[in-house]
């Protein structure tokens, strides 16, 4: 028996050893390279914060798209730039075979290139676009996202639309729209471009306006919950529409608006807000959401991952190896789309 026993572990020692000989044949240079099991490449992720709800959704469906293609590493930068480069670091140290990067801040996305071209690692950056000049620094550097100054204007459409077929929305009779503004972090472009392209969108209609609050609430909930309860104890019932530059923003000045007493019998404000999240389709539902913006999360993540796919495999990105149209060979925009109560179904 102890003899049997004896053989039965040599036997197995020399299958191991066997075994491993051929899968260093096999694997050849991609020890270590970044390669993942099978043919499907590493992509190193960094998203700017975990707790943001867009970028959860945006998070998500990378994960449901890289399935069969890619083997994704998704790590939280904590809205911290310095944690997000060396979470760069670390991808390269790691050898994968691309980036897909949502910088923290966008002005800091040639530091990222800097790090990942001398390692030939190229990089998708995705819903903070990168400045032109940073854009142009390599021809293996792209960018997934949206328009931002299209999200501002189909915002203020919603408005628009709303102050003419509800004549009651001008609580003074004064013909002018006296409006409040939740903005994202300050200098971040979508912040700034939704600003200035809602109301654009707004005088554009005709509608005369009067900005009577605006500030940051950093694309935070409770900050705009915290704002509007302020501004309506400052303002009252001068305030006759809510816009904001994201979903979250809005939902907090709605939470505000109900402490005042808004959404119950016939006192209502219209409030909107972008990205469409799962919330704010709730919210739309209940009545206390005029409109959103979809900002198609799944498609973002989506395209960003077949971009990185194609390039961690050394292709160049094309409509037929993504599915998507390049623009300038380097960008892919997808659209944005107004939403509303009568057709949440397109958000869902």
């Amino acid at each position: 028996m102890k003899k049997r026993a004896t053989l039965a572990l040599v036997m197995a020692a020399v299958m191991v050893t066997a075994a491993g000989c051929g899968s260093n044949s096999n694997s050849g240079s991609d020890a270590g390279s970044g390669n993942g099991g099978g043919d499907k490449p590493k992509i190193g992720v960094a998203i700017y914060k975990f707790d943001d709800t867009f970028m959860t959704g945006v998070r998500n469906a990378m994960t449901n798209a890289a399935k069969d293609k890619a083997e994704l590493d998704i790590v939280d930068s904590q809205n911290a730039q310095a944690t997000q480069n060396d979470k760069v670091d670390l991808f390269i140290s790691k050898k994968y075979k691309a980036l897909a990067i949502n910088p923290v801040d966008r002005t800091a996305a040639g530091v990222i290139i800097d790090k990942a071209k001398p390692a030939n690692i190229p990089v998708v950056f995705l819903n903070r676009e990168p400045v032109a000049e940073d854009m142009n620094k390599w021809d293996k550097v792209y960018y997934v996202g949206a328009k931002a100054e299209e999200s501002g204007t189909l915002e203020g459409q919603l408005i628009a639309d709303y102050w003419k077929a509800h004549p009651e929305a001008d609580k003074n009779k004064d013909g002018i729209l006296q409006y409040v503004m939740l903005q994202g972090e300050p200098g971040h472009q979508d912040a700034e471009l939704r600003t200035k392209y809602s109301i654009q969108a707004i005088e554009d209609a005709g509608i005369k306006v009067e900005k009577l609050e605006q500030d940051t609430a950093m694309w935070d909930r409770t900050k705009g919950q915290d704002k509007m309860q302020t501004w309506l104890a400052a303002r009252g019932d001068k305030i006759e529409a809510v816009l904001a530059n994201n979903d979250d923003m809005a939902l907090g000045a709605i939470e505000a608006l109900k402490a005042g007493g808004y959404f119950t019998g016939s006192k209502f404000m219209p409030v909107v807000g972008v990205d469409a999240t799962a919330p704010a389709i709730q919210a739309l539902q209940d009545g206390t959401l005029l409109g959103t913006v979809l900002n198609d999360a799944k498609n973002q993540g989506a395209a960003t991952v077949a971009l990185a796919t194609a390039l961690a495999k050394g292709e160049t990105p094309t409509k037929d190896n993504t599915g998507y149209d390049i623009t300038d060979g380097k960008y892919v925009w997808i659209a944005y789309k107004k939403i509303t109560k009568e057709n949440v179904a397109d958000a869902q």
